[in-house]
């Protein structure tokens, strides 16, 4: 059975267009290297029963789910509340939050004070995850990670539960690059995805001065289906009087066709 994940980004701030999401690019990347399939990701509020209920919908349709943002010490940061809520738990100032926390800041200008204490406030039960960077936890019920929203804490994070996740077979890619239009190839690409079972094809355009063409992306756990189905796409390109190439996985497309 493969795993499946979802991931919740909560902020304002990046609905807004104020601060730019760069966790959902990255979890994906680090879950596709240990098989996990990225169903689906959702921008959010930070609005408590959009929380309640967006965690209640991805933690029973997913086998993991991501969490990110909302857990800092401001006002408006009331994932774990929400969080408590979907579950039906109580808080409370976790004493091992507050170890870490406090040490952290002994030695610093910087005052332990009541907003930052709120660091500690964690749903009961629930199981801390380290944050090597800034020692204010993240936390675990069930399979709901919760991790900060700044991109470096989050990373710290994620990298210390990695080991707690069963993962697959990982999909491996390959791009064939071509000068031709995506609405002339359409057809050819709805057969041979047909054809060829276990591999998925999207075909994303390109445009640049003087010359624009498609990049057809297939995807498989099976490389030799995937190298089957990536010859078929090329031969299909050339057959509509067009040039291409095959790319692998890591092979950047220049797109100079």
């Amino acid at each position: 059975m493969v795993s499946t994940a979802g991931i919740i980004i909560i902020g304002d701030e990046i609905l807004s267009g104020r601060t730019k999401d760069a966790n959902i690019n990255w979890i994906a990347s680090e879950l596709n290297n240990v098989g996990i399939r990225l169903v689906e990701a959702r921008l959010i509020s930070d609005d408590l029963e959009t929380i309640v209920k967006t965690i209640q919908f991805f933690t029973q349709k997913f086998t993991y789910v991501f969490s990110c943002g909302g857990i800092g010490p401001t006002h408006d940061d009331i994932t774990t509340e929400s969080v408590a809520k979907a579950y039906n738990f109580k808080l409370e100032k976790n004493k091992e939050a507050m170890r870490r926390l406090k040490i952290h800041y002994e030695g610093t200008n910087i005052e332990f004070n009541e907003a930052r204490q709120k660091m500690a406030i964690i749903p009961v039960g629930a199981k801390l995850i380290d944050n090597p960077v800034s020692a204010a936890p993240g936390y675990k019920i069930e399979n709901l990670f919760v991790f900060a929203g700044v991109p470096k804490i989050m990373q710290g994070m994620f990298n210390t539960i990695l080991s707690e996740l069963t993962g697959g077979i990982k999909l491996i890619s390959k791009t064939v690059s071509s000068n031709i239009g995506e609405g002339l190839i359409a057809k050819d690409l709805q057969e041979i995805e047909n054809l060829f079972s276990g591999v998925k094809i999207g075909s994303y355009p390109y445009f640049k001065p003087g010359n624009f063409g498609t990049s057809v992306v297939l995807r498989s756990e099976n490389v030799n289906l995937l190298t089957e189905a990536s010859e078929a796409v090329l031969k299909a390109i050339i057959k509509l009087g067009g040039k291409g190439k095959i790319l692998e996985e890591n092979e950047i497309d220049d797109r100079s066709l």
